[in-house]
């Protein structure tokens, strides 16, 4: 082993002891895992495993979706199929019923999932639609030892509020990308919107999910300008999506990610916010291909099944996926 392998080895390794111990990485060490190069990414990999162990073992949370509302969409989010800038020939449906949410909650404790996520499109919930899904909730917290995370767009303090009080845990307002690329992925709402949105929910007692989707034409600068954002805001669990070009949206024409980028992000993000869920989403399986197993060193979270308009992997090969690490399924601990 050469002077400066040991010496790339022992400067990831130090990262790792400054997550451990609650120092915050500083805007150059951050970008200089997204930076790294690739022969350097299993000793980068080998850094955050041990921020990841110390925080959560090898322990696993598994999420379930259920896109709850499908299309019919007044934003203009580039990446999103469901807006009303997207062409894509996706299935479009108003709030499903009561029932259906339910039994959705009952398939995720079949596929292990400890929270149910229940996503709809849209600026933000109609009265009707909340009183759905909050009828649906009551009746799933009253049946099954479940979280579960709502994701309905822009919320009231007085809707925030509905949603804690039937016995919503977690609520979902991605960040997307960093305030300065904002407006080069919608304009119909703005990042300061999104900020006030992942406040209102916390105001209300619900935890904080929020997260990004990188490959959206961002530099690494503007990657690690978010992961400092979501160390700010707090947030207890953090998606990292990656962009599935979705023929028929504005974004179709993107490739920009690589499965070992994608790595390196999410090791990023585990430095920048150690003690924090963070999860490899959407489009995982498109972008990170074979190397999937890998992202569960620095992340330690999946969705389960589908996403919104997108297949996922099939969630008996995810079980396995975690069984052959050697790692474990994290029952739901309400």
């Amino acid at each position: 082993m050469s002077d400066t392998t040991t010496m790339v080895e022992t400067d990831w390794r130090n990262l790792a002891i400054k997550a451990i111990q609650g120092e915050v990485l500083s805007r150059e060490e951050a970008l200089s895992v997204l930076r790294a190069d690739d022969e350097e990414l299993l000793a980068i990999m080998d850094a955050a495993y041990r921020v990841r162990r110390h925080f959560f073992g090898n322990k696993v949370k598994l999420n379930l979706i259920i896109n709850a509302k499908s299309g019919y969409c007044p934003e203009d989010c580039g990446y999103c199929s469901q807006s009303r800038v997207s062409d894509a020939p996706i299935e479009k449906y108003t709030m499903l019923e009561k029932d259906v949410l339910v039994d959705g909650a009952k398939k995720a404790m079949a596929m292990q999932a400890g929270t149910y996520c229940i996503v709809a499109s849209g600026r933000g919930p109609t009265p009707r639609e909340l009183d759905q899904v909050v009828a649906a909730v009551e009746e799933i917290k009253s049946t099954l030892p479940m979280k579960i995370c709502a994701c309905l767009g822009i919320l009231s303090q007085e809707q925030a509020n509905r949603l804690k009080q039937a016995g919503v845990d977690r609520y979902n307002h991605n960040l997307n990308t960093s305030k300065d690329h904002y407006s080069h992925i919608t304009s119909t709402h703005t990042y300061t919107d999104r900020i006030h949105t992942v406040e209102t929910a916390k105001h209300a007692g619900m935890s904080p999910c929020s997260g990004v989707i990188m490959g959206m034409g961002e530099t690494d600068d503007q990657l690690v300008d978010v992961a400092f954002s979501l160390r700010e805001l707090d947030a207890d669990s953090i998606p990292i999506n990656f962009l599935n070009p979705i023929p028929g949206t504005p974004l179709a024409h993107l490739n920009d990610l690589d499965p070992r980028r994608c790595l390196k992000a999410i090791a990023m993000f585990r430095f920048v916010c150690p003690s924090k869920e963070i999860r490899a989403s959407g489009g995982r399986e498109v972008n990170l291909g074979m190397l999937q197993p890998l992202a569960l060193y620095a992340a330690n979270s999946v969705f389960v099944g589908d996403y919104l308009t997108t297949e996922g992997q099939e969630a008996t090969a995810d079980h396995k996926m975690i069984e052959d690490l050697g790692f474990e399924i994290e029952q739901c601990a309400l």
